[in-house]
This record gives C-alpha cells, sequence and structure tokens, in this order.
C-alpha cells in the first residue's frame, strides 16, 4: 500500500506544477477562459476524450458491462458518432462563429435575454454535477486509502481549484492530456492482461453462449427483462440520439473554441472520435472479463452495489505489485478531467457573460484591463471551486442523499429540455430570438407530467419515454414558432444571416491572438510526459516478477515515448517558426 500512496502523492504534485507553469501563458480574459484561441488540435482532442469520461465510467458504466454486456458500448457509440458529425462540419461552425463562451454563441443566435438565461442556469446547475463527480471520486479513494471522507473531499478539490486557478483552460487542458496518457497506458495494460486471463477472442466470445451469460449478453434485450425497459431496442435507439443530442448542439460548443481555427477545430473531433472509441473497447473490455471468471466473488463481497468495483476488482487480480497506484491515479485523472472542464467553462461563463453585465446595470461603462480580467476570472474560479467543494461536503455528510436525489430530478427535468432549443435553434435558421423560451417551455411539460405521475401515482415514465416525449414536444413548440419568424423585425432578421455567414467563414491569419503558441506546447508537455515516463521508471523497485517489470517499462515506454515525439515536434515547430521570421525580413 505504501506503493500507491507514494505514486498518488507524486500524481497530485504533478497536477498543481503543470498549472504554475502554464499560468504564464494567461495575459487576459481570452486566455484565460479558451486559451486566446491558441491551443493544438491535438491538446484539445485529448482534452475532449478526457472531459466525456469520469470515475463513473469505471463503476458505474462498468456495472453496466459486467451485468448487461456490450450494450452499454451505444453510449460510447453515440459519443464517437457526435464527434464525426461535430469533425465533418459542426466543429469550425462553432470556431468559427468567434465566440468565447457557449453563451456569447447563444447570444449571437438568439438575443441577450437568452444568453442571460443561459449562463445564470448553467452556473446554478453546473456545480451540481462537479460536486457529485468530486464526492464520487472521494469515497474511492477515501476506501481505497482508509482515510478520512472529509479529508478526501478537500484535498482532491483544493488540487484542481489550485491548477485551475493559477493555469485557466491552459493548465484544464494540459493537466487532461498528461491525465490521458496514464489513463490510457494503464487501461491498455489491464486489458492485455484480461485478454489472456480469457484466453483470447475466442475464449471471451465462447462465454456469450453460455447458458449462464446468453440472455444477458445479448446486445437487444427483451423489454420486460431489466427495469424500466433497460437495454431493450427502444431504450437502445433512445439513448443514443439522446447521447448525440447531448454532444452536437451550441451548449457543446465551447470545447471547439480554443483552437486555431475551424480546420484545427474539426481535427480536434476527430482525434477526440479515435480515442473515445479505442477507450471504449479498452475499458468495458475487463468488466466482462470479470463476470465471466470472478462473477460470484464480486456479488459475494459485502458491499453496496458490488457489480460497481468489477472493473477495479479484476485490476486488483490482472495487474502485477505495484501499479494498482497507477490505476487508482487514473480513477482519479478520470474524474478530475470533467471536474475542472466543467469549473473553467463556468468561470468564463461568469467573466464574460455575468459580470459585464452586472456592471452595465449598475452603470459601470469603463472597460475592464485584462490584468482585471485574468484576476476576474481567478476569484470565480476559487469561488465556484469553493462552491463544488460545499456540495461535495453536504453529499457526504447527507446518509439520505437528497442533494444528490435533487440533482437527478433537476437533471431530468431541466437540464434536457434546456438543450433542445440550443439544437433546434442551430439548425433551423427561420426562428424568432423568444422562440428559444417558447420551446424549452413545451420541452418541460412531459418532464412535469412524469414528475407528477411519480409524486401521485408512484410510476413517472423511464428515462426513453420522457425523452422521446421531450423531443416530440420540443418539436411542436419548434412548428408553432416557426411562423412567426416573418414577423420579426428587419434588424433581427440581418442579424441572423449574419450569424450564419459568420460561421461560415474561414477564420483569417490576421484574426489571430498574440504570437503563437505551438512550440511552447509542445516543448513544456513534450518535457512534461518524457519527465512522467522517467518518474515511472521508479516502479522497477517495487518487488516484482518479469511481468511487472515488462508492465512497467511498457507504460514508461508510452508516456515517455508521446512525450519524445511532441520534443521532436517542438523542433520541427521551431525550425517553421525561424524560417516564417526569415521570410518576413
Amino acid at each position: 500500500m505504501i506503493t500507491e500512496y507514494i505514486t498518488l502523492a507524486a500524481y497530485l504534485v504533478l497536477l498543481p506544477l503543470l498549472g504554475v507553469l502554464f499560468s504564464k501563458f494567461n495575459n487576459n480574459l481570452s486566455d484565460f477562459v479558451r486559451g486566446g484561441g491558441q491551443v493544438a488540435w491535438w491538446l484539445s482532442g485529448s482534452s475532449i476524450m478526457m472531459a466525456g469520461i469520469s470515475a463513473f465510467t469505471f463503476t458505474g458504466n462498468a456495472s453496466a458491462a459486467f451485468e448487461a454486456g456490450p450494450t452499454v458500448l451505444v453510449i460510447y457509440a453515440a459519443n464517437v458518432a457526435a464527434m464525426l458529425i461535430c469533425g465533418f462540419a459542426l466543429a469550425a461552425w462553432y470556431r468559427q462563429t468567434r465566440a468565447y463562451t457557449p453563451a456569447d454563441v447563444v447570444k449571437s443566435r438568439f438575443s441577450v435575454a437568452v444568453e442571460q438565461f443561459s449562463a445564470y442556469t448553467g452556473v446554478l446547475i453546473q456545480p451540481f454535477a462537479a460536486g457529485i463527480q468530486l464526492w464520487a471520486l472521494s469515497v474511492f479513494a477515501s476506501t481505497t486509502f482508509d482515510l478520512p471522507l472529509v479529508l478526501c473531499i478537500f484535498v482532491i478539490g483544493a488540487v484542481v481549484v489550485f491548477y485551475s486557478t493559477t493555469g485557466g483552460k491552459w493548465a484544464v487542458m494540459a493537466t487532461d492530456f498528461v491525465q490521458s496518457l496514464i489513463l490510457l497506458a494503464i487501461t491498455i495494460l489491464v486489458a492485455f492482461f484480461c485478454y489472456q486471463k480469457v484466453g483470447g477472442f475466442e475464449g471471451f466470445f465462447g462465454y456469450f453462449s453460455q447458458p449462464e451469460f446468453v440472455d444477458d449478453f445479448k446486445f437487444v434485450k427483451e423489454p420486460d427483462q431489466w427495469p424500466d425497459g433497460k437495454f431493450s431496442m427502444q431504450w437502445i435507439i433512445v439513448i443514443f440520439i439522446m447521447t448525440i443530442y447531448h454532444q452536437i448542439t451550441l451548449n457543446s460548443a465551447g470545447r471547439f473554441l480554443v483552437v486555431k481555427d475551424g480546420k484545427a477545430a474539426s481535427k480536434s473531433a476527430f482525434l477526440g472520435a479515435f480515442l473515445m472509441a479505442a477507450g471504449a473497447l479498452i475499458w468495458f473490455f475487463p468488466p466482462m472479463v470479470a463476470r465471466f471468471l470472478y462473477g460470484t466473488e464480486i456479488m459475494a463481497q459485502d458491499i453496496a452495489n458490488p457489480e460497481n468495483s468489477s472493473y477495479s476488482f479484476i485490476a486488483q487480480k490482472v495487474l502485477p505489485s505495484g501499479l494498482m497506484g497507477v490505476m487508482i491515479a487514473a480513477m482519479f485523472a478520470a474524474t478530475m478531467s470533467s471536474m475542472d472542464s466543467g469549473l473553467n467553462s463556468q468561470v468564463g461563463v461568469i467573466a464574460r457573460n455575468i459580470v459585464p453585465k452586472v456592471r452595465e446595470m449598475f452603470g459601470v461603462t469603463k472597460p475592464m484591463t485584462p490584468k482585471g480580467e485574468v484576476m476576474l476570472c481567478k476569484v470565480a474560479t476559487l469561488g465556484i471551486g469553493a462552491l463544488i467543494i460545499t456540495y461535495s461536503y453536504l453529499f457526504s455528510q447527507n446518509r439520505e442523499l437528497a442533494l444528490f436525489d435533487a440533482y437527478l430530478m433537476i437533471n431530468s427535468i431541466i437540464t434536457i429540455p434546456l438543450v433542445f432549443p440550443m439544437l433546434v435553434g442551430f439548425y433551423i435558421k427561420k426562428l424568432p430570438s423568444w422562440s428559444y423560451f417558447v420551446i424549452f417551455g413545451f420541452c418541460l411539460l412531459p418532464s412535469f407530467y412524469s414528475y407528477y405521475l411519480s409524486e401521485t401515482t408512484g410510476e413517472g415514465f423511464t428515462i426513453q419515454q420522457r425523452a422521446m416525449w421531450i423531443f416530440i414536444f420540443g418539436a411542436i413548440g419548434t412548428v408553432v414558432c416557426r411562423p412567426f419568424y416573418k414577423g420579426t423585425s428587419a434588424a433581427y432578421k440581418k442579424k441572423v444571416e449574419d450569424f450564419y455567414q459568420l460561421i461560415k467563414t474561414p477564420i483569417r491569419d490576421d484574426e489571430q491572438e498574440g504570437e503563437s503558441k505551438a512550440y511552447a506546447q509542445l516543448m513544456l508537455l513534450g518535457r512534461a510526459s518524457v519527465g512522467i515516463g522517467i518518474a515511472l521508471l521508479l516502479l522497477l523497485f517495487v518487488p516484482s516478477d518479469s511481468t511487472g517489470v515488462w508492465s512497467v517499462l511498457f507504460i514508461s515506454s508510452f508516456c515517455g515515448g508521446i512525450g519524445l515525439l511532441l520534443l521532436w515536434g517542438a523542433r520541427v515547430e521551431k525550425r517553421k517558426e525561424a524560417q516564417l521570421q526569415a521570410e518576413k525580413r
């Protein structure tokens, strides 16, 4: 266990260090909330993948793979499909809005009123989600290391807030990249050992036809096989559509606002799709193997919901001595990357969309200095971070998880309807500015009705039923609003035309902010990755067999090798910059 403590301590020291290193990149608001539009496509793509997963991937989703086999892959297939859609069109269009935050995009498409509504609802709702992620990760850390839960909440939360405050978006994306290396390396290793343990693919697929697994591991389940029709064809279709729908709306535009131009945005989306596809296959193979080989043993554990431990259980079974510390760090990476992305996005909304409007209301017309903008972002980060930690602490103190239930209610009743008007608003041009609120209202009706049914009869809609009715009522609301576009002002119609013209206009070189940071990104992250690779070699001193030695060498070579590629890229980039300077002379 001492090895695990040392590994995790080193990992938690590394993240704040990256925040300090990237703090010099922050000179104004744009730098802090979107990397000044200078983030490399490969850095953005890895961040997209990391922001899309959390510890829930290796607990809740892993339990679904353990119980129901490959059906859970539909969620990740939908994520891949959404990223491909973004890669072929939407990512470039989102970047070409020239916006700083998703709320900026909403303002350009609809109105200031919609911008403010979107901004405030996001700031109110998102900290709940981040608080739950922090709480879940702290429960995992507390159980694994036998530490007080509250201590874990404050230490982990403080680390995320520190590097997010010092380095802003740059630190968030840099830590996401480094964490992706660790996560992919150790999970590839777990999948490989599971592959060996189960007897290869022939042995793996052989279990699918065994009587005790054949029904559970069918891709499409019978509607009455699982509660609420889970994993049935209706569930698969609705979950697939819902997942894509969440990933391609205006609300998700922020991930593409950080890169240089539309081409870079498309490349980052394609990389995100590739990493998510590879990750899904790597991450959900082990829980299924765990069901085949250790199902009885896992379910016999004296813990609540033992199926949630399927991934960590088999990881402990197959990983050589000393490597569980890296596995635990990967779990931390998965959740912290989701938490820091959500934290930074809401800080951007506060600094860019809420505070300026408040200053205007109080008659303050003098613009803030770049230094003042960065300070505002840091204060907002501390404030949102403190709120997230507070929520997480409250979850830990409430045995009945009332706040958790409240979040699920808010998410199912409000969040899904909030996204629908943003989706149709991007694809249907001829909608009045107020249509957002009308469509949102229509989308709320099924959610409220489902909640009413559950309170009065004890039986509300299933997730797939509620989603289908939200889509239907949202479509009705859109049809109702569509004819009113003719009566809108000429100024609004021109604004709409300008918006659609803008998103299809490529960003010119002279629109770029400041000097290119391509070389600095490659150099800093290359050195960090090589340093991690070298540091991992220290695990060779942990007593182990030859399998353990080769495992450590693989993880070290994976991280260090990527680092060397980045350093080589930095040399190439430096030569290109020198050549451009020579041509200018």
